[in-house]
């Protein structure tokens, strides 16, 4: 692992911290976490720096001149093609300059700073009745800046087009440190602008000289991509601006914020944006989701779809499809799914009336039916429509859970082609497939003519990486072929750049060469990406040939491969950077914050890179990884959230345990591990300990000597134990003739502290007609989990589910009220259970529940109903437990509260610890 750095930069570095505003790191630590994307790339860059402003950005970009280094501009971090690593100077704009300047309503406009996350953006717009129409996967956090650098399109773009066709002007910082703005100009004023001396004089100068050559410019009329083909983004748009009243008879205004589009940070670093808006959609909107049996039916059936005008087409196939019922999230948005397709077409309707939506809807249909093509079609409305589109973007995450070392990987996945050459362009790649032996993935955008196709490689496999280049530039020929657009939506960068002269020829790349010479002389901007890019298969995430280490765990880690390959599904898309307005659990720490040291992904990725390079004895003995997954709050929103299922909270508990081994427990870890054993003894004389527990003088004393919060209050004991309380009571509300007999777990919290919440439940069951009976047990080991003592919380599973085993069934279900404690049979204990107790503890799972899922399913079984309620009027606000919701479901909570005929619950859009 050799991330070296030039000292004598790194000094200089650390002296431009006096005068900036913002964040500098040289640190080891941060530049792992920034070494790699959502590509299979990896570089150490030089620094990580994180501006406040622009003055800050002049600063940086003026030191990297100075230095002879560049500078790498960084979003959200999830771009395919690599386009944000690099040895330069990293500069991420999403945590500072993220700031909304200006909404023009009546003009239909909007300035942003550069880290403004779209969906966050939209949801302000949607008040004015106004949205940004590219949408793209990634919408959640991906940034503006990263939308016009890759020209994203997103799923709608068959109705709102790509960034480029939304972009107004873009203001810059040039490589010398200049400040210009970049819009449309008449010809006049872009006659003056070639007269400026200086480098933006510069720029238009050279553009004049290249693109007012006739030869030149048949040249690249003759050999970009087809014109007609709306994705389309190889190398700089050159071609859009000869369509100007600068260089034909085009009425079109030049726009040089155009070429920004899709340069993906190398000829300037953009600074303020400024957007074309859109009116919000009709409400009227509907989706048709054809099924097929054979794949090759849906590429037929996307021209039959085409014809009756939709706002988009999607596919998914049969291996995206598979991959999403291993997803606690996306199973949940699989309610449409009729049987075993190979293939789903989502067709989108949006019409001015639900008459007229109705007649497209029935008319499509009737035309798939009568061409013999697909075999189902629900049609999906309302809040449903969201849950089917969650699924679609899901489609890269879940890439991830295939198993083995055998990945879906981004190589052709963003090349485009027209809707009619799909099936023979799809048939000869089908050639290339067979000709390297791989499979293939296929999703994403139909309508227009860009398939994501991902061959299944193993980029450990030094064969496989030899395959991974030859089958790009095979590709790269088909794609040329039909003259389409090797680059749709996510950009050449360090994947695609190699291969631009196959797709427009020596010539053009050279002008190409040109324009980024005449913008960035020194190669100050992202260098190595579109023009100049090393070979496509160096500096990947995995060093070929190198075997992974096998790590001794406590968990079992085997249904990943391993506790190595447990970190590696993260695919660094960034789901975990979706913010508190757009709701969600994941991720409480991050979205406090907005660091990216502090997202499920920064852990991943510092996992990955220390204990699988570690040569330590003991391979969790490394502290920068102990202080990244420190503020982790184990709340497992990325269990279920993550597309790829990465379970932070289950590697941070195994890694923490390993720590201890060599540096020892901590006493607020003690402390909050075994607060069941603390509040047995208080339980003694409950009312000695709450008086300490709530003094000030004595509560502080204890909270600093823990370490704990001074703001934070100490839990109080009620007056009774939940058994204690039981033994005394059980027997005379027990109903004669029982429904049938259920099993309380009195887990830690409710034992000593909610016990009330525990009467109470024993109380209904009861009036209800349930046996209840609370078994012997111990604690759920919650808090040791929690903690990273997982060797203690393994004696206690185990202990627990030799208690349990052979009383608990389908018939006799152990019911839990505290989330965090039932579910853990469901989450941890398999994955902690001995040999001997594995299929015991499986079992345990499928039979320990909610309070609330038994309730829901007694009522579906007819033994509870609203009459036995009051009529009483009542409305609800619910607060999600985040455990409930990583492991489980809040429906059968909403679905229990709203029973009583009169009873009204609504659900808080909220995360983790009431964000």
């Amino acid at each position: 692992m050799n991330i070296s750095t030039n000292q004598s930069v790194e000094t200089r570095l650390l002296q431009l911290k006096n005068s900036f505003s913002g964040e500098i790191y040289t640190d080891k630590t941060t530049r792992l976490l920034y070494s790699t994307d959502a590509s299979a790339y990896r570089e150490y860059p030089l620094a990580v720096v994180v501006p406040k402003n622009s003055i800050d950005l002049k600063k940086i970009i003026a030191f990297a001149d100075a230095n002879s280094c560049s500078v790498i501009p960084r979003g959200a971090g999830t771009s395919l093609a690599g386009q944000v690593v690099g040895k330069g100077i990293v500069v991420d704009i999403s945590r500072f300059m993220n700031k909304i300047l200006e909404v023009n309503q009546q003009e239909s406009w909007i300035r942003v700073e550069p880290g403004v996350v779209l969906e966050e953006m939209n949801i302000l717009l949607a008040e004015k009745g106004l949205f940004f129409g590219p949408e793209t996967s990634t919408a959640n956090r991906c940034s503006i800046a990263g939308m016009v650098g890759n020209n994203a399109c997103g799923l709608h773009s068959l109705e709102y087009g790509s960034t480029r066709d939304h972009l107004l002007s873009v203001k810059t910082i040039l490589s010398d440190g200049s400040e210009v703005e970049f819009g449309a100009l008449s010809k006049a004023e872009y006659d003056k602008k070639c007269e400026l001396n200086s480098l933006e004089g510069e720029i238009y100068k050279n553009l004049n000289k290249l693109l007012s050559n006739k030869d030149n410019a048949n040249e690249i009329i003759d050999n970009f991509p087809n014109s007609t083909i709306p994705r389309r983004n190889t190398g700089y748009a050159i071609d859009l601006l000869l369509d100007s009243n600068a260089f034909g008879n085009s009425d079109k205004k030049i726009n040089l914020s155009n070429i920004i589009a899709g340069s993906e940070g190398t000829l300037a670093f953009i600074t303020e944006i400024k957007l074309n808006l859109v009116p919000l959609p009709s409400p009227h909107k509907a989706l048709v989701c054809a099924h097929f049996p054979k794949l090759e039916d849906s590429f037929e059936a996307n021209l039959v779809a085409l014809a009756h005008h939709p706002t988009a087409v999607e596919l998914m196939d049969k291996t995206i499809l598979d991959l999403t019922k291993g997803n606690i999230e996306q199973r949940k948005n699989r309610f449409f799914i009729d049987g075993d397709p190979d293939a789903v077409l989502m067709i989108e309707f949006v019409e001015s009336s639900e008459k007229e939506l109705e007649k497209k809807v029935k008319a499509v249909i009737k035309d798939l039916k009568k061409s013999n093509l697909g075999y189902s079609f629900p049609i999906i409305k309302n809040a449903d429509i969201t849950k089917v589109w969650n699924l679609r973007k899901a489609g890269l995450g879940v890439l991830s859970n295939l198993p083995g070392d055998a990945k879906p990987v981004s190589v052709i996945e963003d090349s485009s082609v027209k809707p009619e050459d799909m099936s023979n362009y799809i048939a000869d790649l089908q050639l290339l497939f067979d000709k390297y032996h791989v499979k293939c993935v296929y999703h994403a955008h139909i309508a227009t003519g860009e398939l994501h196709l991902r061959p299944i490689l193993n980029l450990k496999d030094k064969k496989d990486v030899e395959i991974f280049h030859d089958l790009a530039e095979d590709a790269a020929r088909v794609v040329k072929k039909y003259n389409g657009s090797l680059s749709g939506e996510h950009g050449d960068g360090r994947l695609r750049g190699e291969f631009i002269p196959i797709m427009i020829g020596e010539k053009n790349y050279e002008f190409l060469k040109q324009i980024k010479a005449s913008w960035d002389p020194k190669s100050v901007f992202n260098p190595g990406k579109i023009v100049d890019t090393p070979k496509m298969n160096t500096s990947l995430r995995f060093e070929p040939g190198e075997k992974i280490k096998e790590i001794e765990t406590i968990f079992d880690f085997s249904k990943t491969g391993g506790y190595i390959r447990a970190t590696e599904k993260c695919n660094g898309s960034g789901d975990c950077r979706k913010t508190e307005a757009i709701g969600g659990t994941m991720c409480p720490s991050y979205m406090a914050t907005r660091d990216e040291h502090n997202t499920p992904r920064a852990r991943a990725n510092i996992l990955r890179e220390f204990v699988s390079n570690s040569t330590k004895e003991n391979p969790f003995d490394h502290k920068e990884v102990y202080d990244i997954l420190d503020t982790c709050v184990s709340c497992k929103g990325c269990k279920s959230e993550c597309p790829s299922s990465v379970d932070i909270t289950k590697l941070k508990a195994e890694f923490m345990q390993h720590y201890y081994d060599k540096h020892g427990i901590p006493l607020r870890t003690r402390a909050i591990a075994y607060i069941s054993d603390i509040n047995r003894l208080g339980s003694i004389i409950p009312s000695v300990t709450n008086f300490f527990m709530s003094n000030v003088l004595t509560s502080q004393l204890a909270k600093k000597m823990l370490g704990f919060a001074p703001k934070r209050s100490i839990p109080l004991l009620y007056k009774i134990t939940l058994r204690a309380w039981a033994n005394t009571n059980l027997r005379k509300l027990n109903p004669k003739n029982s429904i049938k007999k259920v099993y309380l777990f009195a887990d830690e919290f409710t034992q000593f502290n909610d016990t009330e919440i525990g009467i109470k439940a024993i109380k209904l069951l009861t009036s209800m007609g349930y046996e209840v009976e609370l078994p012997k047990h111990t604690v759920s080991g919650r808090t040791f989990l929690s903690k990273g003592l997982v060797r203690s919380a393994k004696k206690i599973v185990n202990k627990n589910i030799d208690y349990l085993k052979d009383i608990i069934s389908q018939e006799t279900p152990l019911l839990g009220i505290e989330p965090s404690g039932i579910l853990a049979f469901r989450d941890e204990y398999p994955d902690l259970a001995e040999d001997r107790n594995k299929e015991a503890a499986e079992y345990l799972a499928k039979t320990s529940l909610l309070i609330e899922e038994f309730f829901v399913n007694e009522v579906e079984k007819g033994n509870i109903s609203a009459d036995m309620f009051t009529t009483e009027l009542q409305h609800m606000k619910l607060h999600g437990h985040c455990q409930q919701k990583a492991v489980a479901s809040t429906e059968p909570t909403k679905k229990m509260l709203s029973l009583p005929k009169n009873y009204s619950v609504e659900e808080i859009p909220s995360g983790c610890c009431g964000m």
